[in-house]
Order: C-alpha cells, then structure tokens, then sequence
C-alpha cells in the first residue's frame, strides 16, 4: 500500500484516531478508509456504543427479565463490531485498542458519548460511518448536529452510507472547500495531512447568488463581494499549495440563482469532479454574508455521498 505523507502522520499532527462503529456495514466502511492513516507513532481506538434498551422500548413494555435480554443482546452486538473493527486494522503499524460503552451506564445520547470520549481521550480526528437519516449516529441530522460540530474538540470525518465506491488505498482526489477566513485556510492545511504526493487537490470557493428573504443587501452586490473574497481565498489556497508536489488547482463556483446555497453547491461539485474526499472547515464566518461556517459544514454532511472531513484546527493556529 502506498503511504507516502500518511505515514509522516505521526509527525505532522494526527496522532491519536478515534473510531465510533455499530453493527453495520457503514461503520466498517468508515474504519476501513483510514487504514492508510494507521501507521507507525499513530494511536487508534475504536469504540462501539451500546443503547440503552429503556431508550429504545416503550415504558413497561417489556418485564425486567426481558430487558436484561435485550441490553445483553445489544452489548453483544456492539462488542462484536468494535472487535470486527479493531480486526480490519490488524495489518496496519498503529497501536489499535478497542472499547465498548454502555449508554445505561451514561448520562446524555449516543452524541455525549462520542464528544465525551473524543475530549478524554484528546482525539486528533473522529471517524464515523453516518446514515444520515436514521440509525446510531442520528446526531449527523437536526438540532444534535450543532453541538457535535462546535463541541467536539477534534476533527471529524464522516463517511456517509450512501458512499458505494471502492475505498481506494488513500484519498486520491481530495476537494477543499474555503470560505475565505483565516480558519478554514487553517482547516485546508490539517486537512492537506490526509493527502499524499500522488493525491489530486481542488481548492474551490462558492459565490453564493441565491436570493433569499433575509437579504439586506441587493444580491449584485454581495456578489462583487464575494468574488473579490473568493479570489484572495483561492490566491491564499494557491500560496500553500505552492510548496507541494501533488497536481492542484483552484476554482471559483456559483450557485444557481434561486432554489440552492452553498453546501448544495459543494456536494455536485464534488460528485462532478469525482472526489473521494471533500474537506471543510468547522469554524469561521463566512465573509460578507456573515454566515457560520459550522452551519454550512453540519448541513453539507447531511446530504453529503462522499466523505466529508469537518476540520476543526488547532487552537494554537
């Protein structure tokens, strides 16, 4: 397997990855995409968390005896996948430990737990497969996904169920998506760690020209905005580009006059391009429209077919 840059990891910052799974085929997919990751200095754990059956059952359902059955019946199912897991990382040179967590044994959602441990343990990336309308990791949807998005003190890097693709050995075309702050120019460089030499780059910025009620300001007009700030964006992405040795480009997008915005946008440009994995940062405004980036983020990972890195940088940057 070619690992190039991934297996200088250890070095550049993505030290510790922590794995959420479950019993299905999407959290296996998600542990499989970042095996080239898994190298040597690179601490991996993997942790499958087991509902609460109260959580799951009407109240009084079902009788004492019957609810130990159905607790145990889930702790297996979740030690089984946090054991397939661990297993699916058995060739790889990292240090891989694997836990299991009971939600009864918890206070708060499947949520709190992965922000809990992803801060206890100092994650420098959080893994997840996501079915983004259901199942374990709801918190991708709703009013939930904003306090994983801002809380989680790490990066995360969704893999979405719908993603049907063969998982290449490493990210071979890798989309940026910037929003012309200093933060998310910090989000593209801990992102650019995922990369190796071979891997193809985009830097893309997106002029939003849909007309919305809650425009104050006529749309021509935040439009030369943002192209005057789209165009120092993509200047500032080409500076860092500058020093690698992948092939990189640059691009100003639009969006289409009515019916769309920004992380629509996103999503057809990374289908269009054929990117493997799209990155976007998680804190920032965006420029002129003084939009958080984090709500872009939260919304372009639910409706997101390719895996989407919400890159968080460090406080120090």
């Amino acid at each position: 397997m070619t690992t190039s840059n991934a297996g200088s990891t250890a070095t550049s910052g993505i030290k510790r990855i922590l794995i959420a799974v479950d019993s299905s085929s999407v959290s296996g997919r998600a542990a499989g995409y970042i095996r080239y990751l898994a190298t040597t200095g690179v601490q991996v754990r993997v942790i499958s968390v087991a509902e609460n059956p109260r959580t799951l059952l009407p109240l009084g359902s079902i009788a004492e005896a019957g609810l130990q059955a159905v607790r145990e019946g889930l702790l297996r199912e979740a030690r089984e996948a946090a054991a397939h897991a661990k297993e699916s990382l058995a060739k790889a040179n990292a240090e891989v430990e694997a836990d299991v967590i009971e939600l009864s044994t918890h206070s708060g959602d499947t949520a709190n737990v992965l922000i809990d441990a992803a801060t206890e343990w100092k994650a420098d990336l959080l893994v997840v497969g996501a079915r983004q309308r259901h199942g374990l990791l709801r918190w991708v949807e709703g009013t939930v996904s904003e306090p994983v998005t801002t809380q989680t003190p790490c990066s995360i890097l969704i893999v979405p169920a719908s993603y049907d693709a063969e998982i290449p050995e490493f990210p071979r075309r890798i989309l940026f998506a910037l929003d012309g702050s200093p933060a998310s120019l910090d989000a593209m460089r801990f992102g650019l760690q995922l990369a190796t030499p071979e891997a193809h780059l985009r830097a893309v910025y997106v002029i939003d020209r849909a007309v919305r009620l809650t425009d104050f300001v006529p749309i021509h007009l935040l439009e030369d905005a943002f192209m005057d700030e789209g165009r120092t964006a993509l200047a500032n992405a080409a500076g860092v580009f500058a020093n690698l040795s992948n092939h990189v480009e640059t691009g100003l997008l639009r969006t289409k006059p009515a019916s769309d915005d920004v992380p629509h946008k996103i999503v057809r440009e990374s289908e269009r391009w054929h990117a493997d994995l799209v990155i976007v940062g998680t804190h920032g405004r965006r420029g002129v429209a003084r939009w958080f980036l984090g709500s872009v983020a939260a919304r372009t990972a639910r409706i997101t077919h390719t895996p989407l890195l919400l890159a968080r940088p460090r406080l120090h940057s």
